[in-house]
């Protein structure tokens, strides 16, 4: 079976706050639990209003304090944004608060704008060139501290924290085979790259103490309901979003519509259709056949799924359907 796993953004809906959305993340996070997903993962953003979880670690805190055998982690962790050993330390932390549990999903993206990216206040060298280096510096903090060592993560050296190589294009995809680390490709909002990311990982993959051969994870969209009617419709709320952030004018998650179609001009339908290709919408049926596509095309071992609907209810009836989708899909394989 496929393993089935959540990406949430703990999104800000109309109306709501930061607040609302944590509690409706950590409700997300039981409910994932009992569902038999995998993990539960949370991503870093800045400057966005529709989304809570720029404080990645400490969001995930909360999560893991609500639970008890799901794993957590980020989706990720925009490594131009922190030294490495601050980001050893804060996972290292979380690995010694829910042992077993951890993973660090690692992007080279700012996650943000650029004059946000500014305001971050990194040192003013490196940044997104950087980002291998960085990576190897921070896999040292996580190896048990030698004697003499200078420099130690307290928490975080000797911690058991899974590392993973987050990417939209080859150029991680490259730096996870050398490494010898866990792919996730981000092909809920990103896929162009998806097939050749793919192939060269797996080409290229030099076994490692961390991972024996390659393992990839998928990001994917999935809206789901009882009928194809309502899952679309659900749907035009992340479309709405979609549209908002694109254009420059980011702001909390809106409300669906009935009429999303006739609101998009040609150049907002063509973005949507290039983002959000591999969007899983629909009932249980179409779900659970975009689900076998996707799998089909990518051999993905795993699927990290998000689902940013505006009402609570529904998002956990989503999630539902889905991980029910998987269940049939591995019966019938």
């Amino acid at each position: 079976m496929t393993q089935l796993s959540v990406l949430d953004l703990s999104p800000i809906v109309q109306g709501g706050d930061a607040s609302q959305s944590f509690a409706a993340s950590l409700e997300l996070a039981r409910h994932a639990e009992r569902l038999g997903y995998r993990r539960y993962w949370m991503a870093e953003h800045h400057n966005m209003p529709g989304i809570a979880s720029a404080a990645t670690a400490v969001a995930l805190a909360h999560i893991g304090g609500g639970t008890s055998t799901i794993r957590i982690g980020s989706g990720g962790i925009m490594l131009p944004n922190h030294a490495p050993l601050m980001v050893a330390e804060q996972f290292g932390t979380l690995a010694a608060l829910y042992p077993g549990r951890v993973d660090l999903g690692l992007g080279r993206a700012p996650g943000t704008d650029q004059l946000t990216a500014q305001a971050l206040r990194r040192h003013l060298s490196g940044g997104a060139d950087s980002f291998p280096q960085d990576v190897v510096e921070l896999l040292h903090y996580f190896q048990p501290a030698k004697p003499g060592q200078a420099v130690r993560a307290v928490p975080g050296a000797g911690a058991e924290v899974e590392v993973w190589i987050l990417g939209s294009s080859t150029f991680g995809a490259q730096l996870a085979a050398m490494l010898g680390l866990p792919y996730a490709f981000a092909s809920h909002f990103a896929p162009a790259d998806l097939d050749p990311a793919l192939a060269f990982y797996r080409q290229r993959f030099q076994p490692s103490e961390r991972l024996a051969r390659p393992y990839v994870m998928c990001g994917v969209t999935a809206i789901a309901a009882d009928t194809d009617q309502e899952a679309r419709r659900l749907f035009s709320s992340l479309q709405q979003s979609f549209v908002a952030l694109r254009t420059g004018h980011p702001g909390p998650l809106p409300p669906p519509v009935d009429d999303m179609d006739s609101r998009l001009d040609g150049a907002a339908k063509h973005m949507l259709s290039q983002a959000l290709a591999f969007a899983a919408v629909g009932s249980p049926a179409t779900v659970q056949a975009s689900l076998a596509s996707l799998i089909a095309r990518t051999g993905a071992d795993e699927l990290m799924v998000t689902s940013s609907i505006f009402d609570q209810a529904a998002r956990l009836r989503s999630y539902e359907i889905v991980m029910r989708a998987g269940e049939a899909l591995a019966l019938a394989a």
